[in-house]
């Protein structure tokens, strides 16, 4: 239990400093603009999500913010050190302006219980 918050402690101040580099997977990586994007448009986007603890980890559910974005894993069970892919759509139908969703996915480990990506667009019309 003491392994996985030190491990945590170290992610937090890796994201909030930038004080060391990191490999740690899919935390690498929680935010995505996809920049500019025509109305309309079905935009997508994998992230990476990799069990960096010592247990088998599950990914028991992916929920997003609303229903213009849809997401999955093709792997919802994943060894210590695998790996798996978030894939996330954004449909951009009826926006416009800049727009900010949340992909949120909840495990089976109750130290990292949801993971929140954050996916980003500036929707322009056509």
């Amino acid at each position: 239990m003491r392994k996985i918050f030190l491990i945590f402690l170290f992610i937090f101040c890796v994201f909030q400093f930038g004080c060391a580099e990191s490999n740690l997977s899919a935390l690498d990586e929680k935010e995505w603009d996809f920049g500019r994007v025509k109305q309309g448009v079905i935009a997508s986007h994998d992230f990476i999500f990799e069990n960096f603890t010592s247990q088998v980890l599950k990914i028991t559910s992916i929920h997003t913010s609303c229903g213009c974005t849809v997401s999955d894993a093709p792997k919802k069970t994943l060894l210590p050190g695998e790996k798996t892919a978030i894939n996330v759509r954004f449909n951009s139908k009826g926006y416009n302006g800049e727009v900010k969703q949340f992909v949120y996915v909840n495990t089976d480990n109750p130290d990292l219980e949801v993971v929140k990506f954050v996916i980003k667009a500036n929707v322009i019309k056509n």
